[in-house]
């Protein structure tokens, strides 16, 4: 009797590997949806472990922290974005088919997942927030600049972007980027248009240029005078 197991005591021991790879999907998961909505600072441990419907105990038998867990879904979220980006820009072969298949592959993925769109976004929020953020995730940055830089040199290599003009583009890159997925990615109808609208100004076939007639200008036009009672 004095070894009988009591009714109603869990034990914390390690999950069976048959459930630990099924579990962490579900935290990692669960935790980008939460961390989407919500950014980093909000959220805690107890909401984490039961939106992946496990105790706050079980949590720590997959993550040390908070943060830890943080740094898990941007991982895992940067293996996913950037597995898809890098097999679309290899499939093209100048600058804006390169980056035309990026957006695509963005676009795609914001319909299968909105959560990794939410996601990315509200990172930015977090590492302007919170310090130990930012210092984790300084080199990740790093490697996403180089891989927009490459796309960038691309364009360079087949004559479609002057040599001078590579930062610029860069940041119009970055520009496209953040609207993306913190302007529009709430809603697919929007985000289509979005990325329409970017390759249609690329093109040139949204917006044209048209001359100003020199008598036409402002600065030719006499300034009106107040009608007087």
């Amino acid at each position: 009797m004095g070894n009988a197991k009591q009714p109603g005591v869990r034990r914390r021991g390690r999950p069976p590997a048959t459930d630990s790879a099924a579990t962490k999907e579900a935290i990692l998961l669960g935790a980008r949806q939460l961390f989407g909505e919500r950014g980093y600072g909000p959220v805690t441990n107890k909401d984490l472990a039961a939106t992946a419907g496990i105790t706050t105990g079980a949590l720590y038998h997959y993550v040390e922290s908070k943060l830890d867990l943080y740094l898990a879904v941007n991982a895992d979220m940067q293996e996913r974005i950037y597995d898809r980006f890098q097999k679309a820009e290899a499939s093209e072969q100048t600058f804006i088919g390169k980056l035309e298949a990026v957006l695509e592959a963005a676009h795609e993925m914001n319909v299968e997942d909105p959560t990794l769109a939410k996601f990315v976004g509200v990172v930015r929020a977090d590492i302007r927030r919170h310090p130990e953020i930012a210092e984790q995730l300084h080199s990740v940055n790093d490697e996403r600049e180089r891989f927009f830089l490459r796309i960038v040199d691309c364009g360079i290599e087949t004559g479609e972007i002057r040599q001078e003009d590579r930062r610029l583009v860069r940041e119009f890159i970055r520009l496209i980027l953040i609207g993306l997925t913190e302007g529009t990615s709430d809603s697919i109808e929007a985000h289509r248009r979005a990325i329409d609208s970017v390759m249609a100004v690329l093109r040139g076939s949204l917006i044209r240029s048209v001359p100003i007639d020199p008598d036409d200008s402002d600065e030719t036009k006499p300034i009106p005078t107040p009608n007087t009672v």
